[in-house]
Order: structure tokens, then sequence, then C-alpha cells
């Protein structure tokens, strides 16, 4: 796929999280059109977090496409789901959808048992769902905006990844979405940064704690790209800016970064586990 162009996005904002794709200008590149399957995950049952929009369509997509059924969570865009459950079903394979909040145990437990359920079983396991807010200081960050961001990017992790366990078998793998910003910190994006450090370290012990069961869990730290979070999250001259700091001046799209996690799924990565991947532009990470 040839995205050698640079420029960033025109400024635009979304009044609240979740943001909306089909709102956002240009739309994000989420298809693949120039990526080639090859059957990597024939047969194979997905379960998304975050799947409406952004990584987790074109990673919805692109599982698809590799012959893997696919459900997916997201909290309320039933506009933008309908469109990743179609982009699904065009490649031939069937898609649940599960509204809800993930930073429920609850309805981690319900996703997992539905989609055993209705998909006949479970081996891809991939925590994508994110929020982000902005805050100026430390000062500024309410107990109510920690504990949300909390329950939504790392806790939920812990209850999907818990309620799946039983389901997963040798051969089964678990994918974790981290971010850039955990490896460089983030001065406005305070509690989103360090749910994205303890991602890390969930993937790193929980890949020691499987890996005799056969079951590998690895990440992917994406930098800039651009998907929904971006607009609901930062003021309208920022997303103008957005992604001008990397390598390449320009933020990534979503199906540039799906590819990592088809090969995280499927056994051309059988010899890893614990590792993180870095589509980012060019930034230079650390650890």
């Amino acid at each position: 796929m040839s995205h050698s162009g640079k420029g960033t996005p025109p400024s635009q904002s979304q009044p609240r999280q979740p943001g909306r794709e089909h709102e956002m200008e240009p739309q994000p590149e989420f298809r693949g059109r120039e990526y080639h399957a090859a059957g990597k995950l024939e047969g194979r049952k997905a379960l998304i977090t975050g799947g409406d929009s952004g990584i987790g369509r074109a990673v919805s997509a692109l599982f698809a496409r590799e012959g893997a059924d696919v459900s997916i969570v997201y909290l309320e865009e039933d506009n933008d789901a309908e469109t990743t459950r179609r982009s699904v079903e065009e490649a031939g394979r069937k898609c649940v959808l599960i509204r809800g909040d993930v930073g429920d145990r609850k309805l981690c437990d319900q996703a997992v048992k539905q989609t055993v359920s209705e998909l006949g079983g479970l081996d891809i396991v991939v925590n994508n769902a994110a929020e982000q807010h902005l805050v100026e200081s430390l000062a500024d960050l309410t107990d109510e905006q920690l504990e949300r961001t909390f329950r939504t990017n790392i806790f939920s992790f812990f209850y999907l990844t818990r309620a799946a366990l039983p389901h997963l078998k040798e051969g089964s793998t678990i994918i974790c979405s981290t971010s850039v910003t955990a490896y460089q910190g983030h001065e406005t994006l305070l509690d989103y940064s360090t749910t994205k450090g303890a991602i890390v370290t969930f993937v790193r012990s929980l890949s020691r704690s499987l890996a005799s069961k056969g079951i590998r869990v690895n990440g992917v730290a994406p930098g800039p790209i651009w998907t929904p979070l971006i607009p609901a999250s930062f003021p309208d001259d920022k997303v103008g800016e957005f992604g001008a700091e990397t390598a390449m001046q320009r933020p990534g799209q979503p199906e540039e970064v799906a590819p990592c996690y088809v090969f995280l799924a499927s056994d051309d990565s059988s010899y890893m586990t614990g590792q993180v991947l870095h589509p980012n532009g060019g930034r230079i990470v650390n650890g």
C-alpha cells in the first residue's frame, strides 16, 4: 500500500468521545486495498475491542480477509460498527456486534460468552479499546477521569483476557494495543500514557505466565494514527498539525498498522511472545 505523500489532516474537532469515524475528513483508510491476503487466519475466531472504528476496524477487516470470523465490542457508535460489519461480511466472514462498556467486567464476561456461542470458539483476543483526555497539568486531572481512563484502557484488558482464558488453547494469541506514549510519555496525556505503559508490562508479564500453555501474548505500539480519537481529543488547531513531528511528516492510516496485528495473530510470529511492534512513522523509542 502506498502512503508516501506528506501532509497532515485539516483542522477539525468532535464534541465528545468516543469519536465518530463517519464524521472525519478525510475518512481514515482501513480496507488495505493493496493488501494481499494469504489465508493466514483461516477458520479462526477473533474478539476485538474498539472494533467499530480506527485501528480496530482495520484489524477486523484484514482478519476477515485472512479467513477469520470476527466479534467486535464497541461503546455506542452504531453507524461505525455497521460499516465494520459490512467490511467483514464482504470478505465472506461472520461478524458479531456487541455494544457496551469494556470498563464493566460483566460486559467483558458477556462479550466472551456471546463470541464463543455465536462464532463457535475463540482463538484470538485483541485488547484495543481506549480513551484519552487532555489535561494541562496533574492538578487538572480529576479522580473521575483518572478512574475512567484506567477502567477503559487497562482494567478491561484484565477483565476480557481473564474471561477468555478458559476458551483459549495452544496456538491461541492475545494482542494488546499500547502506544508510542508508553515509551516517550506525553505532557498532556498523563493518565492515558500511564495506562499504555501498564499495557507493555501486562504483555511482558502475561506472556511469561502463558508460554507453557502455548498461548502467545504480544503488543503493538502505534505512533500518531488517523483515528476518531484524534478529533475527539485534541483542539482543532492541534488536529491540523497531527503527525507532522514524525520522520514521515504525516499521521499513519489504520490500514498501515493492521498488518502488525495479522502478523502477531498468525503462525508467522510463532517464535514471538512478550514483544511489542512499533508502527510509528519513524519515532525512535527505547525499551
